[in-house]
Formats: C-alpha cells, sequence, structure tokens
C-alpha cells in the first residue's frame, strides 16, 4: 500500500484502481465466507488453515497444503525484516541491513516466545502507527500543481490491467492472520468469522479511500515514478515511514506466530515424520510451540542471511493462494454434499465457494505462471509422499461422502436395459476363502479386472459362529492384506451352513444396482464328497446368469514364467467370446505383458484346415487381439491326446466347459474332465452365461 499503490492508480487510473481493489477484496471475501463456514462447523483447533483442510479432505491433503503452507509462512517472516531492515537503512545509512534484519527477526522472536498475547498486544501499538500514517496521509498536501482528479488519465503506455492487478492482489491476502491463531482463541467458532470479515472490510475501506487521496494530491507521472511519494505528500512525512515499518512489523509478527502453530499441527496429527514429533509439544497454559518456533527461527535467520529473496517471494505467494483456494474446495465441497454432519452455523451456498477457489487459480497464473507450476509441483509432490505413507487418521473427512456422491450418480445411470456388449468387461466374484490360502485366483482376477473392473474377494464362514463386528473386522483384514500386496478390491465375509449355500447367497443378494459381479471365479473341486454339491453350485451360477471361470492350479504350479497362454477355440459361439476376451485381458495386463496367447482350433483333416486357419486369420483382424492363430489337423489322433502333446509347455491353458442342462449328468462330465486334464499346466475352464462384445464386432458391416 505505501510503495506500490500509487504506482497502481497512475498505471490504471482511479476507477481501474477502484475496480482492482473490488475484485480483489471479491475474492479474499468468498475465501472468507467459507473460511466462516468451515470455523462454525467444527472447532478450530491448533493450525488454523491446515487444522481446517485436513479435517475436511484429509490428511494427505491438509499435509501437502499445510507443509508449504508453513515453508510460506516462515519465510515470509524473512521477507518481513528484509524489508523493514532496507527502510530502516534508507533513513540511517550508516547501520548494516543484514545486522538490522537478524536484529529484528530475533526479536519478533522472542516476543513470539513471551507469550502469544503479548505479540497481539504489541500488535496495538503497531496499528496506531499504521493508523497515524493514514491520517498524515488524509491531511496532506498536494505535491503537484496539476494532481490527477477524480477523473484524471492514467500515464500513458502504462501496465496492462491484468498486470497491475497481479501486483496489487497480495496486497489482501492476510486474512489468515487470525485464523493461524485458532488454537489460541477462547472461542474461535464466534472469533475466526468476525475477525476475518472486520479485516476484509477495513481493508476493503482502507484501498477504496487512499486512491481518493491520491489522486487529490499527485499527478499520475509522480504517483508512478516515486515509491516514496506519500512521505512527500503527508502532513508529517515520517510518518508514513512508522506506518511502513508498522505494517512490515506486524506482517513479521504474524507469520511468527502462525507458522510455528502450523508446524505443531502438523507433527500432532504424524504427517511429519517420527523423528520430528518433538516439534508437536507446547509449553505453558497457552501450549506455546517454542520447539517449533526456535526451529522456525533457525529457517528465518538463513533466510535474513541469505538476503536475496526475491526468486522464492513469487512462490510462497502462490502457497498461500493455494491455501485460500483449498479452503474454499473444502467449504464448497461440504456445502455440496450436503452431509448431515456438516451444520455450519454460518452458511454459504457452495457455489459461491467454489468461485472463490476459481479466482484463486486465476489470481496465481495471472500472477506468475512459472511461480504457480513450481507451487503446484511442489504440493502435488507432498501429496504423493504422503499417501505412499498410508497416513492414518482418527476423524473422517470428506472424500468419503464425494465417492459415496459420484457413486450414486454413477449406479443411478447404470440400467440394466441398457446393457450393451461393445462395454462389457469382468467384475469378478472369486470365491477363495481366506486370500493368502489362494492367492493366485485373486491375482488372476486383479490381472483381467485390468484396475477398472470390480473384484470381490469372498469368504463364507459357519454360519453364527462368528459375530456381525467381527465379520466386519475381518472384511477389513481382507481389505488390507490385498492392499499391502498392489490389489484393489472389495471383500465379502458372510455365513452360511456351508461354502455352497454361501455361493449361492452371494450371487443372489450382492451387489448394487446394476452393479454386480458378472463372473464367478473359484477353484476346482478337489474332494469326490463335495462333487455333487460343487456341479449343482457350478450349474445354479449359470443358472443366474453368471460367467463362470474354474481354475485348477497344477500342482502348486502357480502360472509358471507367464510366457504363453493356449487357448482351444471352438468358435464365437458358447464361450469362446468369453474365453478370447479373458485372454487379451491378460495379455495386456501388466503382470502378464509381453504374453503370447495362441488360439488353436481342431480340424478333422488337412483338407479344413485351410478354411479354418482363414477363419481364424478373419476372427483375429476383426478382434484386434493380437493372438496367434494355429491349426491342429486331429487326424485319428484322440482330443486329449492332442491337448496334452500341444500345451504341456504352455503357462496357462484356456478351455470350455459344457452349458448344464436339465437330464444332464455334469457330476460324470466333470470328473471325466478333470480326469482327462490332469497333468497339464494351471487350466481355466470357462462358462459363458452373456453375450460380450466379440460377436457383436464380428457381424458388423464391414463398410461402417
Amino acid at each position: 500500500m505505501y510503495l506500490r499503490f500509487g504506482w497502481v492508480v497512475g498505471n490504471v487510473g482511479l476507477l481501474g484502481t477502484l475496480l482492482i481493489v473490488t475484485i480483489s477484496t471479491g475474492i479474499t471475501f468468498l475465501t472468507a465466507l467459507s473460511v466462516a463456514a468451515i470455523s462454525t462447523d467444527q472447532r478450530v483447533r491448533t493450525g488454523g488453515a491446515y487444522y481446517m483442510i485436513s479435517r475436511s479432505l484429509g490428511l494427505e491433503t491438509g499435509g501437502a497444503i499445510g507443509i508449504p503452507l508453513y515453508i510460506a509462512q516462515g519465510l515470509s517472516v524473512a521477507l518481513y525484516t528484509v524489508g523493514f531492515a532496507e527502510s530502516v537503512v534508507g533513513v540511517f545509512p550508516t547501520l548494516d541491513a543484514r545486522a538490522v534484519g537478524l536484529v529484528t527477526t530475533v526479536a519478533v522472536t522472542a516476543l513470539a516466545l513471551v507469550s502469544a498475547r503479548a505479540a497481539i498486544r504489541a500488535q496495538y501499538v503497531i496499528m496506531a502507527a499504521i493508523a497515524l500514517s493514514l491520517l498524515s496521509l488524509l491531511f496532506g498536501s498536494p505535491v503537484d500543481p496539476a494532481p490527477m482528479g477524480l477523473g484524471g488519465s492514467a500515464v500513458q503506455n502504462g501496465e496492462s490491467f491484468w498486470v497491475v492487478f497481479a501486483v496489487f492482489f497480495p496486497a489482501v491476502t492476510g486474512i489468515m492472520a487470525g485464523v493461524n491463531m485458532s488454537g489460541d482463541l477462547e472461542n474461535p467458532g464466534k472469533s475466526i468469522p468476525g475477525g476475518t470479515f472486520a479485516a476484509v472490510g477495513v481493508g476493503y475501506a482502507v484501498y477504496m479511500i487512499v486512491p481518493l487521496i491520491l489522486v487529490r494530491l499527485a499527478s499520475a507521472e509522480t504517483l508512478v515514478a516515486d515509491p516514496l511519494v506519500m512521505r512527500r505528500m503527508a502532513f508529517w512525512g515520517d510518518a508514513i515511514l512508522l506506518g511502513v515499518w508498522g505494517a512490515t512489523l506486524s506482517s513479521a509478527v504474524g507469520s511468527i506466530l502462525g507458522a510455528p502453530r502450523v508446524l505443531q499441527a502438523l507433527a500432532r496429527d504424524g504427517v511429519l515424520p517420527n523423528a520430528l514429533r518433538p516439534l508437536g509439544k507446547g509449553s505453558g497454559p497457552e501450549d506455546t510451540p517454542r520447539v517449533g518456533t526456535i526451529v522456525t527461527l533457525a529457517l528465518v535467520l538463513v533466510a535474513v542471511w541469505i538476503g536475496d529473496l526475491d526468486l522464492i517471494a513469487p512462490v510462497l505467494t502462490m502457497f498461500f493462494l493455494t491455501t485460500y483456494g483449498v479452503l474454499n474446495v473444502a467449504a464448497g465441497v461440504e456445502g455440496f454434499l450436503g452431509s448431515p454432519s456438516f451444520r455450519p452455523r454460518f452458511r454459504v451456498h457452495w457455489i459461491l465457494s467454489m468461485l472463490g477457489a476459481l479466482g484463486c487459480l486465476a489470481v496465481m497464473f495471472l500472477i506468475n505462471t512459472t511461480a504457480t507450476i513450481v507451487a503446484t509441483a511442489f504440493v502435488v509432490g507432498v501429496f504423493l509422499w504422503l499417501e505412499r505413507r498410508g497416513l492414518q487418521s482418527t476423524w473422517g473427512d470428506v472424500r468419503q461422502g464425494l465417492w459415496m456422491a459420484l457413486a450414486r450418480t454413477g449406479l443411478l445411470r447404470l440400467r440394466p436395459e441398457a446393457d450393451d456388449p461393445r462395454n462389457w468387461r469382468p467384475h469378478f466374484l472369486v470365491l477363495s476363502g481366506a486370500p493368502s490360502r489362494r492367492w493366485h485366483l485373486v491375482e488372476l482376477a486383479d490381472a483381467m479386472s485390468h484396475s477398472r473392473g470390480l473384484v470381490t474377494v469372498a469368504t463364507v464362514l459357519p454360519e453364527d459362529t462368528v459375530a456381525a463386528d467381527r465379520r466386519r473386522a475381518m472384511e477389513a483384514s481382507i481389505r488390507d492384506y490385498m492392499a499391502k500386496r498392489g490389489v484393489q478390491g472389495l471383500a465379502r465375509v458372510t455365513a452360511a451352513p456351508d461354502r455352497f449355500s454361501g455361493a449361492s447367497r452371494l450371487v443372489e443378494v450382492y451387489g448394487l444396482g446394476s452393479l454386480s459381479p458378472n463372473t464367478v471365479l473359484l477353484g476346482a473341486s478337489q474332494s469326490e464328497e463335495d462333487r455333487e454339491r460343487y456341479c449343482a453350485t457350478l450349474n445354479e451360477l449359470h443358472q443366474h446368469q453368471k460367467n463362470v471361470v474354474v481354475v485348477r492350479d497344477a500342482d502348486g504350479r502357480g502360472f509358471g514364467e507367464r510366457r504363453r497362454i493356449d487357448v482351444w477355440w471352438g468358435g464365437l459361439q458358447g464361450n469362446g467370446s468369453l474365453m478370447m476376451i479373458l485372454a487379451y485381458l491378460l495379455r495386456t495386463s501388466l503382470p502378464w505383458r509381453g504374453v503370447e496367447v495362441r488360439l488353436k482350433m481342431v480340424v478333422p483333416h488337412d483338407r479344413a484346415a485351410e478354411g479354418a486357419r482363414r477363419n481364424l486369420e478373419r476372427v483375429i483382424d476383426a478382434t484386434r487381439t493380437g493372438v496367434t492363430p494355429e491349426v491342429v489337423v486331429a487326424g485319428d489322433t484322440p482330443f486329449i491326446q492332442l491337448l496334452r502333446e500341444a500345451s504341456f509347455d504352455a503357462d496357462l491353458v484356456l478351455m470350455g466347459l459344457r452349458e448344464p442342462t436339465e437330464g444332464f449328468d455334469y457330476v460324470a462330465y466333470y470328473e471325466e474332465i478333470m480326469k482327462r486334464t490332469e497333468g497339464l499346466p494351471t487350466t481355466l475352464f470357462v462358462l459363458a452365461a452373456e453375450e460380450v462384445a466379440f460377436r457383436e464386432v464380428l457381424f458388423r458391416d464391414p463398410e461402417d
């Protein structure tokens, strides 16, 4: 205000300046509305803006904002004390700027260490100096014979409106000084909204009045050329120096009070590494973060000693604006979701909060695009680091509600009658029991889902042996186990008289709307005693229009080296389409990337081989699966012998299962096929119950 406001007025004129002030304050006011909404919904403890964001958007987002916010507030102390030192040396040239900056930094830090109350009382003296400087300016005298006047024109060839806007905007970003003291306030829910709105209102009034004084006392050329023109025009010129010193010291005190408290909150929440946990300690009845203040002092002293902060100053401004923008996002998302737990006494429509967020983003790019990109990259880097650490919080946040709203919208748009084979993908229900015992089933489903389809790992427990809360704990344990092994999926633990009844029950009731498992993946039956129940379950799954994939693990061999998959194929009808798409999904998954898929078709004699080969090539070209066609001439050789000879060295074999029909002895069929394929590599027996995309592709008009 003291050093650049004249330059602003001289470049864009009075009306342009008033418009810049109004737009800038409008963005700040929208942020203040968001702050008021959040602070009247929850008890805001130590940490200010970080605390608000972390309790709304989660620890990772809060930490990604809180860490750069601490750095920005800490280095801001250096910016203000260096600025104070340079202005003092301008008046007293015999002094050393670096020494003045270091002494000033230690002094304001000592004030903060004594107590927050003492530091805040000192702010009244500083505010009095600022008020005196404004009064001196109000009763000042013209410095030019022809001042701009209310209708005066700006300088010719001056800076553009948005360049001037970018220079002025940081002047309205100081509203967080009170929010940063949230842990020291007796009633944050009352003090934060009231104090923030008062700060915005007083700042707006001052910023609207000062230009009216400037145009009355100086020409546009003088306002642009002389940074200290206010000192020349003021009734008592040195009062302007008191104002400059007061403004810099006030900001320095606010930052040295706020930065350690953000650091304290970060340490207490476990965002910082365990070695830095002592930074969360507080001292005395005011819970003063003395350890954090000393650490911050060390950071500031290094910055003051270096002296040249022009390079990082724009990035620090971006950190502050990012904080304001994310606060707006937090309030906007909370308001949009309308969660029953979000009951602020000060209600703000979510559109206003989102407008504030967009305003902050736009201003960031207007001020400095490079600094915006650097600050954003830093915030994203911190977020990814925190996410990898798997932070655990003891509170819920808005993310769960956001995903719930998105899931609801998606589910309501997924209509069963609108199912399209072209959009089909497998959603697996994996009947694995304890996943650690049959991990190969989960691993296979995860590879074929491509992290886009749903994978649900199901366990059936004996009925009435485990309470409901214990089942929920087991589901959480299964999810954690899957997450540790890099698999994203759901877990379902159900109680039933036996595992077959449990599987039937899951198929009947599990799912939500149109989003339910369409493919059941399970291990092959090894027990003759359960063979009849097992086959009856396969029939029941098929009747419920669920695709079935039976996995026979070859003596614990697993999936070998994952170099070759053999698909024994009889055409697109029946199981053919499903086998081909499952093989394609495996081939294009990360664990199986580079595997060769051989599509094998058996023909009775050589005369049929050429036609079969052309048919296979046409199918592969139309389906674009990248598999290798292979025609096998049977002659007098039994199929089972061909199968053993051709696929003994494969890593995975896919074969079709016959569809269960009424009157057909499926138990005998199953036993026979298990016996005849004994000794093969791991084999998937596929039984399709629905149509998938490949058939539709083949019968499309070639001209389309």
